[in-house]
């Protein structure tokens, strides 16, 4: 259910409430949201997942990311949650947007791209696409 893309960061298709515990049991610190309110009807909302969340004792953020794509305070959002400590848990409708969020985010920390692109195959994404871009962010670090 958690697909764990490095020691710090896991990603996950739509989350409920009660996984926020199973995230804790399992060593996680954090969850993040990539996920827009009221998506889909019936999804559970930020605010609902992030009371699940300090209910378990996680820090909670809600980064969503929409049709409109990620932009650079999504990015500088993500990478500091993610320097606030891991493992981290992001999760999304599928997974994808909070891997191509934290690739973009990771480098942006000085992250090398190539490991980068790895790390997200290696849990079935693609980011191959992004690797020029995230190579550029990893020399401006």
């Amino acid at each position: 259910m958690f697909i764990r893309l490095t020691p710090d960061i896991a990603v996950a298709a739509q989350i409920a409430p009660e996984d926020c515990a199973a995230a804790a049991a399992q060593g996680y610190v954090a969850i993040i949201s990539n996920r827009p309110d009221d998506e889909v009807p019936g999804q559970p909302s930020a605010a609902k997942i992030g009371a699940a969340a300090a209910e378990a004792g996680l820090r909670f953020a809600h980064i969503p990311v929409g049709p409109a794509g990620i932009d650079e305070a999504d990015i500088a959002a993500m990478a500091a949650e993610l320097a606030a400590g891991g493992p981290v848990l992001a999760y999304c409708r599928s997974g994808t947007r909070s891997t191509n969020l934290w690739a973009l985010a990771a480098a942006s920390r000085g992250g090398d791209a190539d490991a980068i692109v790895a790390a997200a195959a290696a849990g079935g994404y693609d980011v191959s696409g992004m690797a020029p871009f995230l190579r550029s962010l990893a020399a401006r670090a």
